[in-house]
């Protein structure tokens, strides 16, 4: 129903997506049609209602994550958004177990007392991050160094393309720093290198691809024989 007071199924949908429900996790919902969402809708009260009787939320966490998988696949027979012929990609030169690893991500992840202070604003929040995402996609990326023995409560997060609850728990989601040192520790891989890099990648792709020659550079440094690359 449309009206003064009312607004409609499409509307309530789209407002996940920073809108005035925004959530990041539930973006999804603006490019799905009506009878799609409302699916979503009505399999996660399914799900919400057995959990009640269950204690069991696993079944609800599968719904949500299975149907944001839908909502971002290409639509059957749509093109892809984005199609590679081939990869700039090398094989590694040694067995991992004699490999130094380093990590990139687009996390948007950076060190207490180095913030990259996005359009010269100090501290921004990520609700004020959220509401600026139109600036940040057109906007260049900026490049965060993060020694590789920084300590979990040193480091931060700031993104305004995903919702950052599950990295402020857990960094190793979205920023593996444990999970590498442990590799190392157990001989998996030969070690890591000192520096990680994580930069926010909801960012202008022209702008990052024009960064990019600077950033190899600035990698090749750190000597690594692979770098583990992890997209948000």
């Amino acid at each position: 129903m449309t009206g003064a007071n009312h607004e409609s199924f499409e509307d309530f949908r789209k407002s996940f997506s920073y809108g005035s429900r925004s959530n990041l996790d539930f973006k999804f919902l603006k490019s799905m049609s009506d009878d799609d969402a409302a699916d979503v809708f009505e399999r996660i009260l399914a799900a919400l209602s057995t959990a009640y009787d269950t204690g069991d939320v696993d079944p609800l966490v599968r719904v949500a994550t299975e149907s944001q998988i839908a909502g971002y696949a290409p639509k059957p027979g749509a093109t892809p958004p984005h199609v590679y012929d081939d990869a700039p990609f090398s094989p590694t030169p040694k067995p991992a177990n004699g490999s130094a690893i380093g990590l990139v991500t687009s996390s948007g992840h950076f060190v207490a007392g180095d913030d990259p202070e996005p359009f010269g604003i100090p501290d921004m929040s990520q609700a004020e991050a959220t509401n600026r995402i139109d600036q940040f996609l057109a906007e260049t990326p900026v490049l965060s160094s993060i020694p590789s023995h920084t300590s979990r409560d040193r480091l931060r997060v700031r993104h305004g393309g995903y919702n950052i609850a599950s990295a402020l728990v857990d960094p190793n989601v979205c920023f593996p720093i444990d999970r590498l040192r442990e590799a190392a520790s157990d001989g998996r891989i030969a070690g890591v290198t000192d520096t990680f890099f994580s930069f926010p990648g909801a960012t202008a792709q022209g702008r990052l691809r024009r960064e990019l020659p600077a950033w190899l550079d600035r990698f090749s440094e750190e000597q690594a024989d692979a770098i583990l690359l992890v997209p948000v």
